[in-house]
């Protein structure tokens, strides 16, 4: 089912087309620092703490 709210209905862009772009946005973004060397701002939700995720794979609790 594919949602509408106002905002849509005068761009003509669906929700779940709003979604997927986001994402794909948040997707360059880490793509982008990955190969800059620098790191990505994520959270555990199963220790509830944010880390910092280094292109080499190391994670850094902050």
């Amino acid at each position: 089912m594919t949602e509408k709210n106002q905002l849509d209905s005068t761009c003509g862009i669906s929700d779940d087309e709003l979604t997927r772009r986001f994402e794909e946005s948040i997707w360059i973004d880490e793509e982008i620092k990955r190969v800059k060397g620098t790191p990505v701002a994520r959270y555990d939700a199963k220790e509830k703490k944010a880390y910092l995720l280094y292109p080499d794979g190391r994670i850094q609790y902050v």
